[in-house]
């Protein structure tokens, strides 16, 4: 911050001037490091639960097993549904009042919720604050717009897949330290032990992180800004792709959640592997895109967001049909990492591409929105993978949803042809 200061003291109105990513060039880098370390870290925390899920339900007075399995779902949803509803507000507020607000509010906001949850007694008080967290969190939210709007734009894809690989590692290792745990400090001490570790990332981004954030000149597209760059109009049929097609990346992705156990089970894998298996299938996918975000995330920079967008669609949906004929579990493994790997190119090419859709003064509010779509994909994903799997068998789940993202993937053709 100093050196911006500096370099802007001869001529205030010329610094004031400068655009928000250019005046922040010299953090961005530190930045995107802590913005790695905090998403992984809160992604930990929230994910980790997954194991123990149940049997802490169960502890707080819940003792029919259908209803355990019912406020398990509640009370893992909610954390998804408080984040999509409150995301777009978050980057609103980000535009206003400067992005490391946002980072430093959605970690101690965590921090003090997840452990709450450590203390609550009874399964109502649970998924309140599984909600709340929702509301209030969001640090990978908050991330994805300070990377997304301080990288360079000939660098914003590779920033933001090293992020999203950042985030994913988190998902694809929390339930593996929530299997361990809970052994050790009990289910209780596991959520004061999340609680500490996003406290830790809160430290990081209030002592680490920098901004140079001019609240007259970043807060407003107009005004004396347009005197150095017109304000961008936005493309509402570009935003409206973008926006279902990062739902469907979600939605593709956690379709086959509520039947998995089941269609492994199918398989003729034996009851007593079978939980231990399901949970490996589901890492896959989580798995193979931590190996490729990042270079599918460059890939965007060099040839281009919509390149990468349509191609990964079109790869997915084709991953998605041969899951529907496997005959061992390991062959559904496998095809969940490939899956992996074309996904992974999916959310930074988009963020890459929201960010360009709209003026620099509304970067933070188009990724908040982009992070709600997201949310409302993994809400809406296992419901619609349910009810499919119910009405017309397990196999038509991937048969669907193969056909759901073939479908986006003319869409992004179509928007991008415009």
């Amino acid at each position: 911050m100093e050196q911006a200061i500096a370099h802007s003291s001869s001529n205030p109105l010329q610094g004031a001037l400068r655009g928000y990513t250019e005046r922040n060039e010299t953090y961005w880098r530190r930045n995107l490091a802590v913005c790695v370390i905090g998403s992984f870290t809160t992604l930990v925390s929230l994910s980790m639960l997954l194991p123990f899920l149940p049997l802490y339900v169960r502890q707080l007075g819940v003792e029919s097993q259908s209803a355990v399995i019912q406020w398990s779902g509640v009370a893992f949803g909610a954390t998804f549904l408080g984040t999509a509803v409150t995301a777009p507000l978050w980057g609103r507020l980000a535009d206003r009042y400067g992005r490391k607000p946002m980072l430093v509010r959605a970690a101690l906001g965590m921090a003090v919720v997840m452990s709450l949850i450590g203390m609550a007694h009874n399964v109502y008080e649970l998924v309140g604050l599984r909600l709340i967290a929702g509301l209030v969190g969001g640090y990978a939210s908050a991330s994805t717009v300070m990377v997304g709007t301080q990288a360079p734009r000939e660098r914003a894809g590779w920033a933001l897949g090293i992020l999203s690989t950042g985030a994913l590692a988190g998902n694809l290792i929390g339930p593996l330290i929530g299997g361990l745990l809970p052994g050790w400090i009990g289910i209780r001490g596991t959520f004061f032990a999340g609680g500490a570790m996003i406290a830790i990332a809160a430290l990081l981004t209030i002592f680490v992180v920098k901004e140079d954030f001019h609240p007259a000149t970043d807060a407003r597209g107009r005004g004396a800004n347009t005197t150095v760059a017109p304000t961008r109009r936005t493309d509402y049929v570009v935003v409206a792709t973008i926006l279902v097609t990062a739902m469907m990346v979600l939605l593709a992705n956690m379709s086959i959640e509520p039947i998995i156990t089941v269609y492994i089970g199918s398989l003729n894998v034996g009851t007593d592997h079978l939980a231990r298996i399901a949970g490996v299938v589901m890492a896959c996918s989580a798995l193979g895109s931590v190996l490729t975000a990042a270079r599918l995330g460059a890939l965007a920079d060099r040839i281009g967001s919509w390149n990468v967008i349509i191609g990964c669609l079109v790869l997915t949906g084709l991953v998605m049909v041969p899951q529907a004929f496997v005959t061992q579990w390991w062959q559904l493994a496998g095809l969940r990492v490939l899956m992996g790997m074309t996904l992974a190119g999916l959310l930074p090419a988009i963020a890459k591409l929201a960010r360009q859709s709209v003026d620099e003064s509304r970067t933070g509010q188009m990724l908040g929105y982009l992070q709600s779509a997201q949310f409302s994909g993994q809400v809406i994903g296992p419901v619609i993978g349910g009810q499919i799997g119910v009405l017309f068998g397990l196999h038509s789940v991937f048969f669907v949803t193969g056909a759901l993202l073939a479908t986006c993937a003319g869409l992004a053709q179509w928007a991008r042809m415009r």
